[in-house]
């Protein structure tokens, strides 16, 4: 299985190509379905790394792929500005879940 990088920025393109992982720089929602819809016709990839942007911003595209389908496994990964969620996200995702109110 290979990974495949979808990237907002060239940044994270590249330092993913360093590492060996292939992938494309998107910045429209249209450009992001046409590139999905290739990497999902590739069953040798597994993996598909997104930079977090797509999932805030077009979440009914990525949040359809995981849904319905069991492979590739979509991750959403920081870019080079870091992660746009708060530092303590785990912790409070936690304790949504299980109800605890602190």
């Amino acid at each position: 299985m290979k990974m495949y990088l979808i990237s907002d920025n060239v940044d994270t393109w590249t330092g993913m190509r360093l590492a060996g992982v292939e992938g494309a720089v998107v910045h429209e929602k249209a450009e992001l379905k046409h590139e999905l819809d290739k990497v999902l016709a590739d069953k040798e990839i597994g993996i598909i790394l997104l930079t977090e942007k797509f999932g805030k911003e077009f979440p009914d595209i990525i949040n359809d792929v995981k849904l319905n389908r069991k492979l590739p496994l979509i991750i959403e990964i920081p870019d080079r500005h870091g992660t746009g969620r708060k530092p303590n996200f785990i912790t409070d995702y936690v304790n949504e879940a299980i109800g605890l109110k602190l």
